[in-house]
């Protein structure tokens, strides 16, 4: 079976595993490559959404020094989502420089 989410103006397909046909969930693969991102105007209400109907945060939502708002999260088939509300911009330069000090 699969589902429709439309996010926004968005829509993503989402399936259970049809392992006959190849399709895998993460779990059955020892975890996942994959990150989906999805940028929303508020992340803490998408984070605590996604929470209460299962998700597991990995990476509490937080300001980060590239300027967005931003927290990680794998919902419950063990799919990781970056969520991500970006709040100001923010120079190269400036990037860099906190990179540096936030990998120091």
């Amino acid at each position: 079976m699969s589902v429709q989410l439309r996010i926004g103006d968005a829509v993503l397909h989402l399936a259970d595993e049809f392992p006959e046909m190849g399709v895998l969930a993460p779990p059955s693969l020892g975890g996942t490559p994959v990150v989906l991102a999805l940028d929303v105007d508020d992340a803490d209400r998408i984070v605590a959404q996604a929470v209460a109907a299962g998700a597991t945060v990995r990476q509490p939502v937080q300001d980060m020094f590239w300027g967005d708002r931003h927290g990680q999260l794998d919902d419950p088939f063990g799919h990781r989502w970056n969520v991500s509300q970006h709040l100001r911009d923010v120079s190269h330069d400036e990037i860099v420089a906190a990179a540096a000090k936030a990998f120091e």
